[in-house]
């Protein structure tokens, strides 16, 4: 009695822990899935921190995005199903082993702010990350020793179906949204944000807290100051730090800004206040941009021509590089400068093309899903093109359809047509095979204990 009462425990402590992996594994692969270049640029700031970026080759970081997301959600999912149960409990030990020594390193030493492991839909701070990861840790141990105990939803001839559709589902999602843009925007500059409501801090809310250090130079020494103590004329200043003394409300669309690169004026209040659609191009470096359908974007700004709306490309890039793209190019519309991590926080695309109006963000495109001269054949007022595109903004019901619904089909052709059809000998002995895998018999010995298959 003692040992089938610990059997039991062992049966829902696994099984627990099983699932909850689970959970967060899926949860991982997918947000990194539909939004790989979110990822890539995480991956970009490891190997910053690291030190790494020059050594690797400039497709490295989105390769790596797109197979980490994939191996992510298919152990979650193979462990969810219970299939294959040596390869996902294996490979959720083996990462969660050499994760959570990084995610302590990333605690203690703090060079990235944010780890990156759920994208942008839930922001953990370092030390969350890491304790998380124990959590993990702890539950991949168990399932992967005790493997054996947990319960599939598929038989050994239905498996293969099951697990191969998982991979093939997380792959084109990835490559999907890798091409278009994510079908889930989990961002404060998703289609239908007003940006004027998104830099200003609500009534009540305190404001974060700054401090300025000036680091001053004087007879070879150098020695930090405040604006209150701020010395005399004879110290040569060398740079300045801002320094976060009260965490405080910040608004999540407070770092937008344009600035008009021909006249040097801040035009950001002009556009976001103008009753008039405006067109972005939006490149966060020009020199990465991909041009292949630059004459669609041509075709656009001689439209805005026409119609009498306003179209700016907006990038960080210098000078000399948005000179090189124009002569590369031949683009006649003008220029705006932004910060490049808003810019790659705006759209994953680049370039991408932004529509808005009185501040609300219509509509966005990837360079490769322009809107040609048959889509803009009259004015936006009267096109479907010009009304807040609310249905691209979150496609989440229709995206985990198309991973369940195919699952739920192979289940029930399992149940169906593979358990209750006719049985050979081999198929006998397998099955017999798995279920003493699945329910470890008590074995009444002279030691009195649980004998494991």
């Amino acid at each position: 009695m003692e040992n089938n009462n610990r059997h039991r425990i062992k049966v829902v402590v696994v099984n627990c822990c099983r699932f909850i992996l689970a959970t967060a594994f899926i949860f991982s692969g997918f947000v990194k899935a539909v939004d790989p270049m979110g990822t890539q640029y995480k991956i970009e700031d490891y190997l910053s921190a690291f030190h790494l970026i020059d050594w690797v080759p400039s497709f490295f970081p989105i390769v790596i995005s797109v197979l980490l997301s994939c191996v992510e959600f298919t152990i979650g999912g193979l462990l969810l199903l219970g299939i294959r149960r040596k390869v996902a409990t294996y490979g959720a030990f083996l990462l969660m082993l050499l994760m959570t020594p990084l995610t302590l390193y990333l605690a203690l030493f703090d060079p990235i702010s944010d780890c990156g492991c759920f994208g942008d839909a839930v922001t953990l701070s370092n030390w969350d990350t890491f304790w998380k990861n124990i959590l993990l840790l702890i539950s991949s141990f168990f399932t992967f020793k005790y493997r054996r105990v947990m319960f599939r939803f598929y038989t050994l001839k239905t498996e293969w179906m099951a697990s191969l559709y998982t991979i093939c589902y997380v792959f084109g999602l990835s490559l999907y949204c890798l091409y278009y843009l994510p079908v889930i925007d989990f961002r404060p500059y998703h289609i239908g944000v007003n940006f004027r409501d998104g830099r200003v801090i609500p009534e009540g809310a305190k404001p974060s807290i700054y401090e300025t250090i000036f680091v001053l130079e004087k007879d070879g020494v150098q020695e930090e100051f405040t604006v209150e103590n701020y010395p005399d004329s004879t110290w040569t200043f060398v740079e300045s730090k801002t320094k976060l003394i009260q965490k405080g409300y910040e608004p999540p669309l407070a770092d937008f800004s344009m600035v008009d690169i021909e006249t040097g004026l801040d035009i950001t209040d002009d556009i976001l206040s103008d009753s008039i659609f405006t067109f972005l191009l939006v490149s966060y470096r020009l020199d990465l941009a991909d041009d292949s359908n630059i004459d669609l974007v041509n075709e656009i700004y001689d439209y805005s021509i026409e119609q009498g709306y306003n179209f700016y490309a907006l990038t960080s890039s210098y000078d000399d590089e948005i000179e090189v793209w124009c002569d590369k190019t031949g683009a006649e519309y003008p220029f705006a400068h932004g910060d490049d991590i808003v810019l790659k926080t705006m759209i994953r695309s680049n370039p991408g093309l932004v529509l808005i109006k009185n501040g609300v963000i219509y509509n966005k495109w990837s360079h490769n899903d322009l809107p040609d001269e048959f889509d803009l054949s009259t004015s936006l007022e009267k096109l479907p093109l010009g009304e807040i595109a609310i249905e691209k903004n979150n496609q989440l019901s229709s995206v985990t359809m198309g991973y369940w619904v195919p699952l739920l089909l192979i289940f029930l052709f399992d149940i169906t047509m593979i358990r209750k059809g006719p049985k050979s000998k081999k198929d006998g002995d397998s099955e017999k095979q798995e279920d003493e895998e699945l329910n470890e018999q008590l074995v009444d010995n002279e030691g009195g204990t649980l004998n494991e298959v």
